[in-house]
């Protein structure tokens, strides 16, 4: 009876498989992204991203046929938990992917160690994630990959006395933390360390505080997604005309935002890992279809992020020869080395972090737009942060 009870559960999974096209060993991709709530702007940039890579590269791989499920998580990290486990237990995916904020990330970290299903981080930038699960490996950045040449290059060029603005969560801190130790050590004062909410700030107040101490420059992290709000408001204030420079990682002048910022955001100099404005042929032709496919919207460093992941996870089972156990595809993805839209990158075979150049630059208007113009290069920056551990 039991038999019969197990023969007839089988058949009806081979039915529903047959019925939905869908066959045992397809390979599964899940990409768990905020596609609605604040932080919106990341999972439509990544989602956009990941299908562009698909349509260019195809759905096979290593003879097996490739499905991309995107969910939305809102960056709720117990809906990034809960979707993490539905994909793992039920659609049975080989990789996790996404995770637009940090706490989204470290949520479904155990997930990732108990499931051996590993979890590819292509937006959120804590140094601390990728130490969570050694099934975990990132394609996007770290945040003081980008705060530590921001100081070195402030303390170099005049900036002396600074006002820090950071979110107040996990790569708010690590932003924040990693400038001013740098930035101190060269020489430079902090004035002020502020924080404010991640959840729908008004950034006047904090603004105004900062504006009364005069500094050189405000040094801000946001999100992807917050730059323009928080540019508006600083010019409300007249900061910009009282010769108070914005500097700080990238995101506050980000690429899918960077046009409705107007004047007042001209001349802020930003340390990131990628613009659409890299002068390279593989970006060109990166840009030129992500425009074409997506009704001319411009990609950002969330949308490489993406890309790449979708680069990282397809190598990785082409190494494999299709095999999607956890410890094959981990042991693929380590030292893995690739020319991408934001130049050479690559994953530290020890940190399972990416490795990639970091640029300065300053927003000018080129043909009517506003882009991040690159003038200086950093290059091959492994994370600041376990690099000091490790000393």
């Amino acid at each position: 009876m039991k038999f019969n009870h197990l023969l007839m559960a089988a058949s009806a999974a081979f039915a529903l498989a047959a019925a939905s096209g869908a066959r045992a060993d397809d390979i599964k991709i899940g990409f768990i992204l905020p596609m609605t709530g604040q932080q919106q702007s990341t999972g439509k940039q990544e989602a956009a991203a990941a299908k562009l890579f698909m349509q260019q590269n195809g759905d096979t791989v290593a003879g097996k046929k490739v499905e991309l499920i995107i969910k939305d998580d809102g960056a709720v990290p117990d809906n990034s938990k809960r979707i993490a486990q539905d994909l793992i237990v039920n659609d049975k995916v080989a990789f996790l992917a996404g995770f637009g904020v940090t706490p989204g990330a470290l949520a479904v970290a155990p997930l990732a160690t108990e499931g051996k299903t590993p979890e590819i981080v292509t937006a959120a930038g804590t140094s601390i994630i990728t130490e969570k699960s050694p099934y975990i490996a990132r394609t996007s950045f770290t945040l003081a990959q980008s705060t530590v040449p921001m100081a070195d290059w402030a303390a170099q060029n005049g900036i002396k006395k600074v006002v820090s603005m950071v979110s107040d969560y996990a790569p708010g801190a690590d932003a924040a933390k990693s400038f001013a130790a740098e930035f101190t050590a060269k020489g430079g004062q902090i004035l002020d360390s502020i924080t404010f909410p991640l959840a729908n700030p008004d950034f006047a107040p904090f603004l105004q505080r900062a504006a009364d101490q005069k500094p050189d420059a405000i040094f801000v992290f946001v999100p992807s997604g917050q730059g323009g709000i928080f540019v508006k408001q600083f010019a409300e204030r007249g900061m910009d005309k009282a010769g108070i420079r914005i500097i700080g990682p990238g995101d506050v002048t980000d690429d899918d935002l960077l046009n409705g910022m107007g004047d007042p955001v001209l001349g802020a100099i930003t340390a990131h890992i990628y613009s659409a404005d890299h002068n390279s042929p593989t970006n060109k032709a990166f840009v030129d279809a992500f425009k074409k496919a997506n009704n001319g919207m411009r990609p950002n460093f969330m949308a490489v992020g993406a890309y790449d992941g979708m680069h990282l996870m397809y190598e990785a089972l082409k190494k494999t020869g299709g095999k999607t156990d956890g410890d094959s595809l981990i042991a693929a993805i380590k030292g893995m080395a690739w020319e991408s839209p934001r130049g050479p990158i690559s994953i530290d075979p020890d940190t399972r972090d990416i490795i990639q150049n970091v640029y300065i630059r300053t927003v000018e208007r080129k043909n009517g737009e506003l882009y991040n113009v690159e003038f200086e290069t950093f290059p091959s920056v492994k994370d600041p942060i376990k690099a000091a551990e490790k000393k």
